[in-house]
């Protein structure tokens, strides 16, 4: 009985130092994600705390040497002067900190090893530059229908035959369509995204209207356009363009750069 109690005892004190220690753990990591929130807020001129994950566990070995193995980064609904809002991601692989603090402060440089660098446009701030305010972006029909999927790691599409479907008042054309559209990255500085209307689409996953052939080419014209301006998050080029959910992307891929918090937005 008393070796019982003794075991029980020693349980409860393990229990104990471990729950401690994952709560400190725990506590550590919240608050160096709230320092790194507010120095990108206060660097990258945002109006909010953009949302910051510092991944990994234990969280206190990494800031102990300095090196943290993955940092994300996303700031949703950013004002843009061309597209009215946009977001921005960004996502830092084994970065290495000075050896003067854990903390990531307004001007720390971060070493990484790779960036994943994103802005995004949702399909209602797409629609208002094109001036089609209904616009909805799908991913391409071949996409849709594979469940292996036929994106990049970060989830998004190709960039040939995404489906476009909307109201092309301009084309004096008044019923939803549906329009195959590619996208390409143009520009001396890679910030001019160019939607290229391919073809009207009909049947399944598609607003399935045909188009008379009269109106054929104005109807692929206002599903036509060039949006510029669109920088990535610390300055990436882009790598790939797309949509995931009914978001257009623009992802850039870069390795072995040391970036700093105020070049997180370019707008």
């Amino acid at each position: 009985m008393r070796v019982r109690k003794l075991l029980i005892g020693l349980i409860a004190a393990v229990v104990v130092v471990a729950v401690a220690a994952v709560g400190a753990d725990f506590g550590a990591a919240i608050y160096a994600e709230y320092r790194l929130a507010r120095a990108v807020r206060t660097e990258a001129r945002l109006t909010f705390d953009p949302w910051v994950g510092i991944i990994g566990f234990p969280f206190i070995s990494q800031a102990r040497n300095r090196h943290y193995d993955q940092i994300e980064i996303r700031a949703n609904g950013v004002g843009h002067s061309v597209v009215g809002k946009a977001s921005y991601e960004a996502t830092l692989y084994d970065v290495d900190l000075p050896a003067s603090s854990w903390l990531i402060d307004t001007k720390t440089p971060l070493k990484v090893r790779k960036v994943e660098s994103r802005i995004i446009v949702d399909s209602t701030h797409v629609g208002r530059f094109m001036g089609i305010p209904d616009l909805l972006v799908e991913t391409p029909l071949k996409e849709a229908n594979n469940p292996t999927g036929g994106t990049t790691e970060s989830g998004i599409s190709g960039n040939k035959g995404l489906v476009f479907t909307g109201t092309p008042k301009a084309a004096d054309f008044n019923k939803r369509v549906s329009v195959a559209v590619d996208l390409s990255i143009a520009g001396p500085e890679q910030t001019t995204l160019v939607f290229s209307a391919a073809g009207v689409l009909t049947g399944a996953g598609t607003a399935d209207q045909p188009v008379p052939e009269d109106k054929t080419q104005a109807v692929l014209q206002a599903f036509s356009t060039s949006m510029p301006g669109l920088r990535l998050p610390f300055a990436i080029a882009p790598t790939s363009e797309g949509a995931r959910g009914s978001d257009v992307i623009i992802e850039g891929i870069a390795e072995g750069l040391t970036v700093k918090l105020d070049e997180f937005n370019q707008s």
